[in-house]
């Protein structure tokens, strides 16, 4: 699937977190990254940053070879302000993203900004 030119856009930003991990779990790498602004920031975790769809590219290629698949959550409803939207998923582990997403010219919408872990569910 990864030479797929076909792809299904977001037209709402409440896709993309279902698109991107439909294709993680595919295999479909570049269109993970088809989700992503060309200069798009991602905090990974651990002070680790990607800047650009380049770097996305090189870390979404090692999560492939690795065999891990992203988990699907409780996604929370956008919040969307004009061409801005802020999105957020509670993962099964209890940890919450965060994510800035934008709209394009053509209508679709693009993620500008994914922090991975905002925070993470105390367990005792």
């Amino acid at each position: 699937m990864t030479g797929q030119t076909n792809r299904q856009a977001a037209h709402d930003p409440q896709e993309l977190e279902r698109l991107l991990i439909d294709r993680q779990h595919a295999g479909d790498v570049e269109g993970m990254v088809a989700l992503f602004e060309p200069q798009a920031l991602v905090d990974c975790g651990e002070g680790r940053f990607l800047h650009g769809r380049e770097e996305i590219r090189r870390y979404f290629v090692g999560v492939a070879a690795s065999g891990r698949k992203f988990a699907r959550g409780d996604q929370q409803a956008a919040l969307i302000c004009g061409d801005l939207a802020l999105t957020s998923t509670r993962l099964p582990d209890g940890s919450v993203t965060a994510e800035v997403a934008r709209q394009q010219s053509d209508g679709t919408w693009l993620w500008a900004i994914d922090h991975y872990t905002i925070a993470t569910e105390q367990r005792s």
